[in-house]
């Protein structure tokens, strides 16, 4: 079977002759510990969701349609002491950082969130501004030929790059995620005014892709739980939310998408029957933090809700025993089945050895049978 082949065989529900053999990313300064462990050096420029044919990850191809604002802001620090950087970021929201121990982009913990570029209406339409989806830059200089390129390719096609566009995570974005929790309760019209808006922005953006080029799957990035549940209640995703989901998969759906995927962290679960209802069909990454256990999950959903993820990272950084174990845990039980890709349910932080990742893929590829 080709790539293509196998992972619509999957998403189908059915039995393809191996599973598909995916992975998110790793930390920056698990990058460091394994070059020190012995990976390649130029190891350093993986690019982990569209397949590294080094480490024999089956490939994907995303299409590289820009959704973020047009002019960013101008990066500019605020405060800077030795341990500690206060700046506005491209996307303006302010946010304190250790610097300490950060290797290639990636910090030891999350930055602290000081302010975000929305305030008010009257900010919202100052921000709306750099938001304009007939910006001839949002498509890439060489799209014709990788439309070209596309007809031919034997792996599944994505609209839009991994991370690229959430309804949950805009707000977010460009609210707060406390902020936005209070005007859920106190202006739920703004919010709905800043969905719409999030809703017509993607479609514009995205309808010359739709005429143009056949795509396997859309994700939705939201990272909308955490350990304890949700971020919103299951209320307000079926007013605010749901309606929005259904507008956009609708028309990809007319496009000839038929695959949807929803990216969050976290504990979702009170959602997934909203989400399947908006039509979502498949969940990731499976967080076992939080108990998203696929094969827990598989038993509740059936073949409603394809699953990708759920491996423990926790476990793998133990030993060769606990890798097998986990992987095997997780894989056999659901392999032979239809629906379930397994990977690491987020990128690889630097508890993890160069030696252990290495047996973990062993491992995973004979459960596989790549």
């Amino acid at each position: 079977m080709t790539h293509k082949e196998r992972f619509l065989a999957v998403m189908k529900f059915q039995n393809p002759d191996r599973l598909p053999h995916y992975e998110l990313g790793v930390w920056g300064q698990a990058i460091k510990r394994w070059n020190d462990e012995g990976m390649p050096q130029d190891m350093l420029y993986m690019n982990w969701f569209e397949g590294e044919p080094y480490f024999r990850l089956d490939p994907r191809r995303f299409s590289p349609i820009c959704m973020a604002m047009m002019p960013q802001f101008e990066y500019e620090v605020i405060e800077e002491t030795e341990r500690c950087v206060t700046a506005r970021l491209w996307n303006g929201i302010v946010t304190k950082a250790l610097k300490e121990g950060t290797v290639l982009g990636t910090r030891m913990c999350m930055d602290q969130y000081i302010s975000f570029p929305v305030t008010d209406r009257k900010s919202f339409a100052e921000l709306k501004k750099r938001y304009n989806p007939k910006s001839i830059t949002r498509y890439p200089q060489w799209w014709d030929e990788n439309v070209l390129a596309w007809k031919t390719i034997d792996c599944p096609l994505v609209l839009l790059t991994n991370g690229s566009f959430g309804l949950y995570s805009q707000l977010r974005s460009w609210y707060g995620t406390e902020n936005i929790s209070y005007l859920f309760y106190d202006d739920p019209a703004f919010v709905e005014e800043m969905l719409d808006f999030a809703t017509d922005f993607l479609l514009e953006t995205v309808e010359k892709a739709l005429n143009e080029v056949s795509f396997d799957y859309f994700n939705f990035f939201e990272d909308f739980a955490g350990k304890g549940g949700p971020l919103i209640s299951p209320q307000l995703f079926k007013k605010l939310l749901l309606p929005r989901y259904r507008r956009i998969i609708d028309r990809l759906r007319k496009a000839g998408i038929r695959y949807f995927w929803l990216d969050s962290d976290g504990d979702p679960e009170a959602l997934i029957p909203l989400m399947m209802e908006a039509g979502i069909t498949c969940l990731w990454p499976l967080e076992q933090a939080s108990g998203m256990d696929p094969v827990r999950l598989r038993k509740k959903y059936g073949k409603d809700l394809a699953l990708a993820g759920g491996i423990d990272k926790r476990e793998i950084a133990k030993d060769r025993k606990a890798i097998r174990k986990e992987l095997e845990s997780k894989i056999l039980p659901l392999r032979d089945r239809g629906g379930f890709i397994p990977h690491l349910d987020h990128t690889f932080p630097p508890e993890i050895s160069y030696d252990n990742f290495l047996y973990y893929l062993e491992v995973k590829e004979k459960l596989l049978g790549v």
